[in-house]
């Protein structure tokens, strides 16, 4: 299959959920509105409606939904109009104009337009203190009743007149060889990914790492698209249909280039503790920097499972100890733990030191020991199908529509 060589699979957005708040009444959506209002003075609090999908493909959808003056929206830009996503959108701003697009041609359940406002950029942030009580009851000794304390404390608000960002998912394909695949997923889930240990599908497809404010996997392509878009297309289209060979055609490209998925997804908390939450007050470039710290998860992954002298060597080689004998004795807290033998007690500082040399070179005896998992991956001799960012995109390839999105 011919490739274009100037085009590089890099970093891209899968996934964006924004919102923004305007400072006028939205167009209802829905025929339904549900109103609150307060039951003492008869004030009417709020107005929200019920989403609305936006049928953007075969495998996604758009998620609108409008809380008053604040616009919600939810899904995957990178596939709306398309029948895959595997190379997708670099910018929020990109991902921006599709949702954009969707809004200006959107109408209500009637088929009448909908005049909805664009989303735009950050100029600005307001501060503002939001009152809030807390009532403290204390029991008097010798008293008959109680005492009640009201200390009032006031939290610290930010409100932006642009978009907000609240998730993002970061993806890149990476290829590591044909027939690598699961051979590298399975060794990815003994590597621990912000001190959160991996866990393996049944499958042995997927590779998962769940944390509060992050969430990351790596998963085979290739399985993910005949399981979840070749099943679709063949239902909506039939066997024969161009749209079923298109998709087996890729199918095959990512089989023949071992494309294994690397995605992380950055929460609402996230987004907001490290700046990342209002559009265009923030260097996007960060995003990077963030995606390519999850990428370096592999760096350790040379070896993951050698015989007694293999490891002693590699500890030699490179350069975690100095001498043979140290080497030796460090290798053995290895073997004992791929085989059961023992339990190390992680408070004791001679288990911590072994620990700690035998993490270098990708092997962690804190976590379970799987016989799945812990096989060997050629690293030194796949360092150049296992880099990142160099999957090149065939010229058969359907981009998403740049030009169209753009105007």
């Amino acid at each position: 299959m011919p490739l274009s060589a100037d085009q590089r699979s890099v970093m891209f957005i899968d996934y964006l959920s924004v919102e923004q708040v305007y400072p006028f009444d939205l167009p209802k959506i829905a025929d339904i509105t549900i109103e609150r209002y307060c039951s003492r003075t008869g004030e009417r609090l709020s107005v929200s409606q019920p989403g609305v999908k936006y049928e953007g493909s075969h495998s996604t959808s758009i998620s609108i939904r409008v809380d008053g003056r604040k616009l919600i929206i939810q899904g995957n830009p990178s596939a709306v109009d398309r029948l895959d996503n595997l190379f997708g959108y670099q910018t929020v701003e990109q991902c921006v104009a599709v949702y954009n697009r969707i809004l200006a041609n959107l109408r209500d359940e009637a088929g009448n337009p909908v005049h909805m406002p664009m989303l735009s950029k950050c100029t600005r942030l307001e501060f503002m203190q939001a009152p809030a009580s807390r009532v403290i009851r204390k029991k008097r000794e010798g008293a008959s009743g109680t005492i009640q304390t009201v200390e009032t404390t006031h939290r610290h608000t930010t409100v932006g007149d642009g978009m907000r960002i609240t998730r993002i998912d970061l993806t890149t394909n990476r290829a590591v060889g044909q027939g690598n695949e699961f051979q590298y997923v399975s060794s990815l889930s003994t590597q621990r990914a912000g001190y959160k240990p991996g866990h393996l599908y049944e499958d042995g497809c997927t590779v998962d790492w769940q944390a509060r404010d992050q969430y990351r996997k790596a998963y085979i392509k290739a399985k993910a698209i005949a399981k979840f878009l070749l099943p679709k297309a063949r239902r909506n289209f039939g066997d024969d249909s161009p749209e079923v060979k298109y998709l087996r055609d890729l199918i095959a490209y990512c089989d023949a280039n071992g494309v294994v998925r690397m995605e992380q997804e950055l929460k609402r908390e996230y987004l907001l503790r490290e700046g990342l939450c209002w559009w265009g007050l923030f260097d996007e470039s960060r995003f990077q920097t963030i995606h390519n710290a999850f990428l370096k998860i592999d760096d350790r992954l040379k070896v993951t499972a050698m015989d007694f002298e293999t490891i002693s060597d590699h500890l030699i080689s490179e350069g975690v100890v100095k001498d043979v004998r140290a080497a030796n004795t460090t290798a053995m807290y290895a073997i004992n733990w791929m085989t059961g033998k023992a339990k190390f007690d992680f408070t004791k500082r001679s288990i911590q030191t072994h620990r700690a040399r035998l993490r270098r070179i990708g092997i962690d005896i804190a976590n379970p020991c799987d016989a799945l998992k812990v096989r060997p991956v050629v690293h030194v001799a796949s360092r150049e199908v296992i880099p990142v960012d160099v999957l090149p995109i065939p010229t058969w390839y359907r981009r998403p529509n740049h030009l169209q999105v753009a105007a």
